[in-house]
């Protein structure tokens, strides 16, 4: 019964954006669930754009791995890995296959119905109990426990497991930080903010007619949720208490800069792709983001002297920050013996820690010192010291539906809809009926 109702829920976002952090895709979907499951059978072929085929297929097994990682960016070094696993064996050929984010997780959702699934996958660490409920992955459990070479940071591994089973290994993890322009902030004569009342008086020196103090997302999906968080939990407030104190103070304060000018009102239409755009093109003199808009910032704004630093914390809060990434799996169905021979090589501790320092990740194994990784990189050194005491979101299978109660409430409240009293209460209202159900 729980699979089936997790499955019925799941359909039915398919219909809406499924969105996470990192990533932005066209949200023009108005498909209902009816029309979803007519079309199946139509829908169950995804599109593939594989690495190269220098190693030869003749004789091997051969298995596919979907993943999300943009072609022009992190693709690339996936599909060198993939390459690169696929030339130093002659057993196995893995083809890699590139969706966009929206369409790997409908595919995965049509897929348990459908039959109709690569051998093993990618997926948003947030979004991993959701589809472990549906029977989208293989319990590896017993594979996992004899595996020698296991060893994965507490928090990472934990948002594999689903009910007491292992349904995947993570793959490489995130989070967010205060990206801010130095030259700005030198001009100005003010120092790099580290509580909320700082923040809010660099912003009120740095906003201009053509030059907003911060940009953030809060667009209605998944990334406007991640972007939320460290505000949340600095603050004190929870995803299990929207209407406490910290969590009512943490809307109001973000709140409170876009009524002041500080932050554009258009946040809640941006992906953080977007923002990183706000901040390249000198529109925004800070930005909430993460170690992936590096390689965008390379490309929009070579020149650009730019610095990182923990977002700013409540006055009398903590640092806070929020764990983002991606897990691998093994798909329902699969060649569960040449998957896990795959994945456990792309997440051994030496690959991991090479592919996760190529796409903007940090690793989640427990052996890898990611401190030391980046001692001498300045920017990503702040995000490894701030990864350790990153907070997960869940893990839950009902996640989906509770970061929507989350960044819907969010919405209401920075667009005047609703105020924050009543948007908040609203949405505890809505998890509270998920945890009844």
């Amino acid at each position: 019964m729980k699979k089936s109702i997790a499955l019925l829920t799941a359909l039915a976002m398919v219909a809406g954006t499924l969105m996470a952090c990192g990533s932005s895709t066209d949200s023009s979907s108005e498909s209902t669930v009816a029309e979803t499951t007519d079309n199946i059978a139509a829908e169950s072929e995804a599109p593939a754009s594989t690495d190269s085929d220098t190693a030869s297929t003749d004789g091997r097994t051969e298995i596919t791995f979907w993943h999300y990682m943009s072609e022009d960016k992190e693709g690339k070094y996936v599909n060198q890995a993939v390459e690169e696993f696929n030339n130093s064996q002659d057993e196995i050929y893995v083809t890699a296959q590139y969706l966009p984010r929206d369409e790997l997780m409908k595919q995965y959702t049509i897929g348990v119905v459908s039959g109709e699934l690569p051998d093993c996958g990618m997926v948003d660490n947030p979004d991993h109990n959701s589809y472990a409920s549906m029977g989208v992955f293989e319990d590896i459990t017993e594979l996992y426990n004899s595996w020698e070479d296991a060893n994965f940071m507490e928090g990472s591994i934990n948002s594999c497991y689903y009910e007491g089973k292992l349904y995947g290994l993570p793959w490489g993890n995130n989070c967010l930080g205060l990206f801010y322009n130095k030259e700005m902030l030198d001009a100005a004569g003010i120092e790099v903010p580290t509580t909320w009342s700082e923040l809010e008086a660099v912003c009120e020196k740095l906003t201009t007619d053509t030059c907003k103090g911060l940009a953030i997302s809060a667009i209605g999906n998944e990334e406007g949720t991640f972007q939320y968080m460290p505000w949340l939990l600095s603050s004190g407030g929870s995803v299990t208490d929207l209407t406490s104190d910290g969590s009512k103070e943490s809307m109001s304060y973000l709140y409170n800069l876009i009524e002041k000018g500080y932050v554009s009102r258009e946040c809640v239409n941006w992906t953080q792709a977007d923002a990183e755009k706000q901040f390249a093109s000198g529109q925004a003199a800070m930005m909430i983001n993460g170690p992936w808009q590096f390689s965008g910032l390379a490309d929009d704004a070579p020149d650009l002297d730019y610095g990182v630093a923990k977002v700013p914390k409540a006055d009398n809060g903590e640092y806070a920050s929020v764990l983002g990434g991606e897990n691998v799996a093994i798909c329902a169905g699969a060649n569960v013996e040449a998957s896990w021979k795959f994945l456990t090589w792309i997440t051994s501790k030496e690959k991991s820690q090479d592919i996760c320092k190529s796409i903007g990740r940090f690793s989640p194994r427990a052996d890898v010192d990611i401190q030391e990784m980046f001692a001498d990189d300045p920017l990503n050194s702040v995000f490894a010291e701030v990864m350790p005491s990153a907070q997960s979101r869940g893990p839950s299978p009902d996640w989906p539906e509770i970061s929507a109660a989350i960044y819907t409430a969010q919405q209401e409240v920075f667009t005047g809809q609703k105020d924050v009293d009543t948007a908040m209460a609203d949405a505890q209202a809505k998890i509270d009926a998920i945890g009844s159900k």
